[in-house]
């Protein structure tokens, strides 16, 4: 397309193919520095601390052994702190042999990137088994595998500071213990029977704490593990 020229020429220029190539490299390279980094990612040191965890599910036939590594960060100063960096699952049953895997790769992968990765406790809860969950030891209810994985990654990072357990203050807890204390008492002398964990038999599942500890009191439907109660 020829272009009309209506002022003076001073001067001219040739652009070649390579001048071409260093303007797009200069264009590109300006583009992601304006990009912003959630978190440095992590290199391996030679050495980690870590935790490991077994855990027996119905769902499978041996235990699971979880194993979460953690970097120190800021070694030596005030601000030393550990975060996970890696995770590997190990256990002499097979069929979840490939996507545990996978699921351990993502998670490392996500670890080492930093920022943060507390988000992953939620996304690993949110997963349930199609066929139905499990109650485990406790009488908590665990909508699947994966979800107990989750459970274990939650503890984790209460244990290293990176999550704060979530419970009853001291006062509450001594409410609960009291009001479940009067509850069995009562019940027990009436004959009614309690299940493995302590509960009333008949006690319903509580939303809060996935525990079959909630029963009618005082016209209520309070959890006895928890503290929960529909009256507020």
């Amino acid at each position: 397309m020829a272009i009309k020229i209506e002022k003076k020429i001073t001067g001219y220029g040739l652009v070649s193919e390579e001048d071409k190539a260093k303007d797009a490299a200069a264009s590109a390279q300006a583009a992601t520095s304006n990009v912003v980094q959630m978190g440095e990612p992590l290199t391996r040191p030679e050495k980690l601390v870590g935790n490991t965890y077994k855990i027996k599910t119905p769902v499978t036939e041996h235990a699971l052994y979880i194993t979460i590594n953690d970097i120190i960060m800021n070694e030596g100063t005030p601000q030393e702190h550990r975060r996970p960096f890696e995770i590997f699952i190990n256990s002499k049953n097979m069929d979840h042999f490939q996507w545990i895997v996978a699921l351990t790769r993502v998670m490392s992968a996500v670890f080492r990137k930093g920022g943060d990765v507390t988000f992953l406790v939620e996304e690993l809860h949110s997963v349930f088994d199609p066929s139905g969950g499990y109650f485990k030891k406790g009488g908590k209810y665990i909508p699947s595998l994966v979800a107990e994985i989750g459970e274990v990654l939650e503890q984790h990072l209460q244990e290293i500071g990176m999550l704060k357990k979530a419970g009853l203050d001291e006062h509450q807890q001594k409410l609960v213990e009291e009001k479940r204390k009067e509850f069995l008492e009562k019940h027990a002398k009436s004959g009614e029977e309690s299940n493995a964990e302590g509960f009333p038999a008949g006690a319903q599942l509580c939303t809060k704490c996935s525990t079959k500890a909630a029963i009618v009191m005082d016209g209520c439907l309070t959890c006895l593990n928890c503290g929960e109660s529909k009256c507020g």
